[in-house]
């Protein structure tokens, strides 16, 4: 946003943290990233006058084809700088549709959601399995019936009243995270908490959270059943607070992170 990556020491910090639980030690440190995102950027024509998507994927190196990698390897990267992608207009004027597919979440014993890598397999199951019966995305269940995420963003329901967000089984989201440093500060109550299947027809509101979406609200959800849950178009009186408490947030991190800004 205006040259300024958001919150960019979170998001080195997953990378690092996701090195860390798949036994990987990343050869280059920040310094070194950082300024090759910079290039990057310039590169590719990005400019304090337009928002940009900046994608950094490191891998272990060059080695052999096999299971089990060199140790010794140097890790490579990848940087991709462009254009912030433009979700569709409906999606905020209206909200998504969203639907809970038969396809389950990997256990966190089997893989843990919080490895940020290239893996998404399961996510792409669920999310084809919700796009083939009409749905825009899907609420992803785990295998004991509890919520986990969406296909690539962290879900909120609003249920009896209470705004809350499933706190495991999924990567936890830095926009996710910041979301709810901003409701607190405008004194808005939210929880990480399970939420299980069960207790969905109780929601009255449903909104997604990611980096690229910001806060999108849900139009509705289609239930393993087949119920179908219609939510306020737009979102309702909290999915609107939520968009409004989120977006002076991000203006006042840009504002006093300026100068840090790489274009």
């Amino acid at each position: 946003y205006q040259g300024v990556p958001l919150f960019l020491e979170d998001h080195f910090e997953r990378l690092e943290n996701s090195a860390r639980l798949i036994h990987m030690e990343i050869s280059q440190d920040r310094v070194e990233l950082l300024e090759e995102i910079r290039r990057t950027a310039v590169a590719a024509n990005v400019t304090a006058q337009s928002d940009a998507y900046v994608r950094y994927q490191v891998t272990r190196g060059e080695g052999a084809v096999d299971l089990y990698p060199d140790p010794g390897l140097r890790t490579r990267y990848v940087i991709i700088a462009k254009a912030l992608p433009g979700w569709k207009a409906s999606f905020y004027e209206r909200g998504m549709d969203m639907a809970i597919p038969q396809v389950r979440r990997n256990p966190v014993n089997a893989l843990d959601p919080n490895i940020k890598g290239g893996n998404y397999l399961n996510n792409i199951m669920a999310l084809t399995e919700a796009r083939q019966s009409g749905a825009d995305d899907c609420v992803i269940l785990n295998r004991e019936g509890f919520v986990t995420e969406a296909a690539n963003s962290n879900v909120w329901f609003v249920i009896k009243g209470r705004l809350v967000t499933p706190g495991t089984g999924n990567l936890k989201g830095l926009t996710k995270k910041h979301v709810h440093r901003a409701l607190k500060g405008a004194g808005i109550q939210s929880e990480e908490a399970d939420v299980h299947a069960n207790e969905l027809l109780d929601v009255s509101e449903c909104f997604v959270t990611s980096a690229t979406r910001e806060v999108m609200p849900c139009a509705s959800l289609t239930l393993l059943g087949g119920e179908r849950l219609e939510f306020p178009p737009g979102g309702g009186e909290v999915t609107r607070a939520a968009q409004a408490v989120f977006s002076a947030y991000v203006k006042d991190y840009i504002e006093q992170h300026a100068d840090e800004a790489l274009v």
